[in-house]
């Protein structure tokens, strides 16, 4: 077995030892995070320094020990604003670990962070919705989501029928509502669970 797929089976198996915890928990942080979704302006209040601090060294000492059974070489970075933390995992040099890490479409990089946010909860008692990126994905997704918002808008516009968006996570789905917000228009979310998605109309 070669060093990359070697390397591959072992961050896939320390996900897997987690998986049981992760489904345990993935339903409330979801709903979590749904509630905050169309109030994030207010997601400050009763979020103190401290606390975003604590779950920022909390999540980090836990990423740090699955990079390091992985073999995965990365540097962790953590920022808290808006009253909310978030950590980045980046590398130097281009590596395929950190790739695998973030997954087809962030699937991997979704389970991590609600893995993350488990810690977090097991050492401090409190609910995180810590946001967690690898290789700027995030930041990447953040220009594609804000490109699909846009052509929603345009197509509402054109049409003046209502458009229907892909599922997304519950953090995308922020990013969408405040462009469709910026650019005029009005979106809402619609289904349950992984069906979740966007609905993007006039009024």
């Amino acid at each position: 077995m070669s060093a990359e797929s070697t390397e591959h089976a072992i961050s896939a198996e320390a996900i897997d030892e987690q998986d049981g915890a992760l489904s345990a928990v993935q339903d409330s942080a979801q709903n979590t995070d749904e509630s905050a979704e169309e109030s994030e302006g207010a997601e400050g209040k009763g979020n103190s320094a401290s606390r975003l601090e604590e779950e920022g060294d909390v999540a980090a000492d836990y990423l740090e020990e699955l990079l390091d059974i992985a073999d995965i070489d990365g540097d962790i970075d953590i920022e808290v604003r808006n009253g909310r933390t978030y950590i980045s995992i980046v590398a130097e040099e281009e590596s395929a670990g950190l790739e695998n890490l973030v997954g087809k479409d962030g699937e991997v990089l979704e389970a991590l962070q609600e893995l993350t946010r488990l810690a977090v909860l097991s050492a401090t008692e409190n609910r995180s919705r810590l946001v967690l990126d690898i290789n700027g994905y995030r930041s990447e997704r953040a220009g594609e989501l804000q490109k699909i918002a846009e052509d929603a808008v345009a197509s509402v516009k054109k049409s003046g029928e209502t458009v229907a968006l892909a599922p997304m996570s519950a953090y995308e789905r922020k990013i969408v509502h405040d462009a469709v917000a910026d650019l005029g228009l009005v979106s809402e979310s619609e289904g349950e669970g992984a069906d979740r998605h966007i609905v993007v109309s006039a009024d």
